[in-house]
């Protein structure tokens, strides 16, 4: 059995889960999200979703914990919101935003202009002697690591010196230097 996919999900104050013909759609402060299930029995009941599968057969037992996750995902993301943050390390790295367009100096010969979804919030803080720092916030968990996983990409930080994007809190495995 699961252990993920048997443990229920409590619905906070403020949040309306609805499920129908496969689709289950989670309304909240921050937003609306609607995702698709499939052999999956999902029972809404006294503030709380419980999730049952019909058989036992791999792919539906691998779908079980699967879909209690993105349930949960779903109802913390309307109700509190999913912030990434991305750390720039690196000499003349700066990082600017005018709205959703977001202005990127990584070290290249021309700046890089990446627009962002608009669910996505942007902010960039830059402050005197520390790194400069941009701040994703959505309801949508997936939207948000997929934007932090593309501007993270453009310039990945290195194991020697430790430059590049990288998000807060990350640990970079380093290296030793060539011995002279």
């Amino acid at each position: 059995m699961s252990r993920i996919g048997k443990s229920p999900i409590t619905i906070p104050d403020g949040v309306t889960v609805n499920v129908a013909d496969g689709v289950v759609t989670v309304k909240g402060k921050l937003g609306e999200l609607t995702q698709e299930f499939s052999e999956i029995t999902i029972k809404v009941e006294d503030g709380t979703i419980t999730l049952e599968r019909p058989s036992d057969k791999k792919d539906v037992r691998a779908k079980h914990g699967l879909y209690r996750s993105l349930i949960a995902n779903m109802i913390e993301g309307v109700s509190k919101g999913w912030t990434k943050e991305l750390e720039f390390v690196g000499v003349g790295y700066r990082a600017s935003n005018q709205g959703q367009k977001l202005d990127l100096a990584v070290g290249f010969s021309h700046n890089i202009v990446l627009e962002v979804a608009p669910e996505v919030k942007v902010e960039t803080v830059s402050e005197k002697g520390k790194n400069p720092i941009v701040k994703l916030t959505s309801h949508d968990k997936q939207l948000v690591g997929q934007v932090a996983a593309k501007i993270r990409a453009f310039r990945k930080p290195e194991p020697y010196k430790g430059k590049g994007i990288k998000f807060v809190g990350e640990i970079i495995r380093r290296k030793a230097g060539k011995s002279a």
